[in-house]
């Protein structure tokens, strides 16, 4: 078994780069070896940024031995193809969201991976952040009692009036509910297992929408997904959540409750690493829980991938783990398509919390 950092090296040098490279390069337990787009000077700059000692194509940094794992940070439609191309290069990858687009693909690629003795984790990481973390370990203390229902709500206008290139987000892959819906389902999976069962209902407010901002402002785009998804997920463990994903409410609001037998858990905003806990039991007012752990961001998950490597023990934010989020995601679109109960084919097994004092900025390697 090798010894010291884990070589990364990361495909994809755009915007949300600079946030795994903020924290990559910082922690001590990997280490940052190349940076490939196809835009060469782009990878060159941000190496350059970064300090980071080599840049140039795909190719270059899969003949690198010296990197084990691939951040993939390329464009959703083609996470899969350069997810199979790192594989057959012998090295295990970490993929921003989305999975896959579909299930077919999806399910190809963990074959492969398991084929050829890899790992494909894959993002979202927040729910290995304090906030998430924490309240899972609240919940499973017994704080609230035995949990049984959850109810998330995440509501805007759409990112059309801000965002200067919007149209991926209203087409297929994408929507409230591929966007944001991988953290909130990624997160509930943790408090209650495996999701058995789909019903929904899903509606889409405008045909078109007007871009607000940027060079582009004024054009308008066509949308072809539901812009607004209502759905009731039923768990293996006999739990349920109620969940609502929209693009089409003027009030921007984002919740996430369970409800236990003793008391209701407030948990933080699942889309974030951080965020204190509320906790309304039987007194009046409701009383507030710092949550515990790491609170760094995006790049926590490759540090986790690279240390479950090493000790031959399963990463949380797994493949397995993101295709079933995958599979309840598509159900749900299918359950509101067709005005039936769709059921969940795979399932996951749920991994411990992280330990208390977890930290990704410890050498432990």
């Amino acid at each position: 078994m090798s010894a010291g950092p884990v070589g990364v090296g990361i495909i994809g040098a755009g915007v949300i780069s600079t946030q795994y490279l903020e924290n990559l390069t910082v922690f001590p337990d990997v280490e940052v070896r190349f940076i490939a787009d196809l835009d060469l000077e782009r990878a060159a700059a941000q190496a350059a940024a970064f300090g980071v000692p080599a840049s140039g194509t795909v190719d270059e940094l899969l003949a690198d031995d010296g990197i084990e794992i691939v951040v993939n940070l390329t464009i959703p439609r083609v996470h899969v193809e350069v997810a199979l191309q790192v594989l057959r290069a012998g090295k295990h990858v970490w993929s921003e969201k989305p999975f896959a687009l579909e299930r077919e693909s999806g399910r190809g690629l963990l074959e492969a991976a398991h084929a050829a003795g890899l790992r494909v984790a894959t993002a979202p990481d927040t729910f290995l952040g304090a906030g998430i973390q924490s309240s899972r370990r609240l919940v499973e203390s017994g704080a609230i009692g035995t949990p049984l229902t959850a109810l998330t709500l995440m509501q805007s206008p759409g990112p059309e009036s801000w965002h200067p290139n919007p149209d991926f987000l209203f087409q297929e892959g994408a929507g409230p509910l591929f966007d944001i819906g991988p953290y909130y389902i990624t997160a509930l999976v943790q408090f209650f297992g495996p999701v058995k069962r789909v019903s929904a209902v899903t509606s889409k407010a405008k045909e078109n929408r007007t871009i607000g901002s940027g060079p582009r402002a004024g054009e308008t785009f066509e949308v072809t997904v539901p812009t607004h998804v209502a759905a009731l997920l039923e768990f293996e463990s006999g739990q349920t959540a109620q969940s609502v994903y929209s693009f089409d409410s003027k009030l921007k609001r984002t919740q996430f409750e369970i409800a236990g037998v003793d008391g209701t858990l407030t948990v933080p905003d699942p889309n974030t690493f951080d965020g204190d806990l509320i906790v309304q039991g039987d007194e009046p007012e409701p009383h507030t829980v710092p949550a515990t752990g790491s609170t760094f961001s995006r790049g926590t998950g490759v540090v986790e991938l690279a240390r479950a490597i090493r000790a031959g023990v399963p990463e949380r934010a797994s493949g397995e783990l993101a295709f079933h989020v995958l599979d309840v995601m598509q159900s749900t679109i299918e359950a509101g398509t067709s005005g039936r109960p769709v059921d969940v084919e795979s399932s996951v097994s749920v991994v411990p919390p992280l330990p208390e004092d977890w930290d990704p900025s410890e050498r432990t390697l």
